[in-house]
């Protein structure tokens, strides 16, 4: 049993998520480190993989080298709304062997054998294609109180994705492009058990994070949780037991942190228990809130120095002006002059990165 306390938990988590000194050389090789990155396309500030690609690696990241990667050197794939390195693909195949675990989706997909059927043939002779090249031949109308009612095409081919079926091969812009996954994945990747799988993803998992629950909430697609991946903690001040990778914990402690301007999307805030837990820092993105009611504003970046979450950034891109607009900075606690001058540095270096002035 380790016995760590704040201070070293949260070295721990920082240095995991590459948001350390010195910084990784490559777009696979960050994928690789944190095993996903979120591809949720809201962009008020730049959609969250590009986000968060660029607050690991800095300037010399750019979105068409992630392009490249998943679409030329297909070393990237998309799955379950994150971007994986295609390494990791045997992890994932007994989740797609399992699909649909819902009553609901084996009903509708049973109902329209043939209308899957002819998604399949379509893309076997043309793939390639956009949703919208692909006809609607569906027996039964998908139910849903939310948008995706009545969006069969799309819904069928979200489903053969989950299912192993389809892949993304890429996209035209904001529209994606589906084709048969074999044209996409690897031929010759490694056939693992159910059980083993399972295992290897929490190991995977508790190696990007560094230290996090054995036990947490059920997530929808990706868990915090590990298990008992790693070796078991106690966090000095936190009640309740922890898993930490021992690869961690060998690693000099001293390595020094960054200021970094995070997507409210990024694995490392995602975990809003862990977050309160190990840095004290309350978060909620507040998108989905009317105005009047948001505490930091529509999109607040989480601000990260060294190995503290000291407050939120309250900006948006204005691409029309061509300009970062800085709504509010909040701070969690009051910055320091070295903490004010790291933030306005990484703010600016934001503005930089994204070809805008800072207004």
């Amino acid at each position: 049993m380790h016995r760590l306390d704040r201070d070293r938990a949260r070295r721990i988590a920082v240095r995991a998520q590459l948001l350390t000194e010195p910084r990784p050389a490559g777009i696979v090789e960050t994928i690789d480190a944190l095993t996903l990155v979120n591809v949720d396309p809201t962009a008020a500030v730049a959609p969250s993989a590009d986000h968060v690609l660029w607050s690991r690696l800095g300037w010399p990241y750019r979105p068409a080298d992630l392009t490249r990667a998943v679409e030329v050197d297909r070393a990237v794939f998309e799955w379950a709304g994150f971007l994986r390195p295609m390494t990791d693909l045997p992890l994932y195949r007994p989740l797609m062997r399992a699909w649909p675990p819902y009553r609901e989706h084996r009903e509708w997909l049973a109902a329209n054998a043939r209308f899957r059927q002819d998604v399949l043939d379509r893309l076997r002779a043309d793939g390639p294609l956009r949703t919208g090249e692909i006809p609607d031949t569906a027996a039964v109308s998908w139910r849903s109180s939310g948008w995706t009612a009545d969006r069969n095409v799309s819904q069928m081919l979200e489903f053969l994705v989950l299912g192993g079926e389809v892949a993304l091969a890429g996209r035209d812009g904001r529209e994606r492009l589906w084709d048969l996954s074999e044209r996409i994945y690897p031929p010759d990747e490694e056939l693992l058990s159910d059980e083993d799988a399972a295992h290897r993803r929490a190991q995977r998992r508790l190696g990007a994070l560094g230290i996090a629950r054995p036990k947490a909430p059920k997530q929808p697609v990706e868990p915090f949780d590990v298990g008992e991946a790693g070796e078991p903690a106690v966090v000095d001040g936190v009640e309740g037991p922890w898993r930490v990778d021992p690869a961690q914990l060998a690693q000099d402690d001293a390595r020094a942190g960054r200021t970094v301007l995070l997507s409210p999307f990024d694995r490392f805030v995602f975990d809003r228990a862990r977050a309160v837990d190990l840095f004290g820092f309350e978060y909620i993105l507040e998108m989905y809130k009317p105005a009047a009611k948001r505490r930091w504003g529509y999109f607040a970046l989480p601000i990260l120095h060294d190995d503290r979450l000291v407050g939120k950034l309250d900006a948006k891109a204005d691409r029309k002006a061509a300009v970062l607009r800085v709504n509010a900075i909040h701070e969690d606690e009051r910055f320091t002059e070295e903490v004010a001058a790291g933030v306005d540095a990484a703010i600016a270096d934001l503005a930089d990165w994204l070809g805008l002035e800072r207004a």
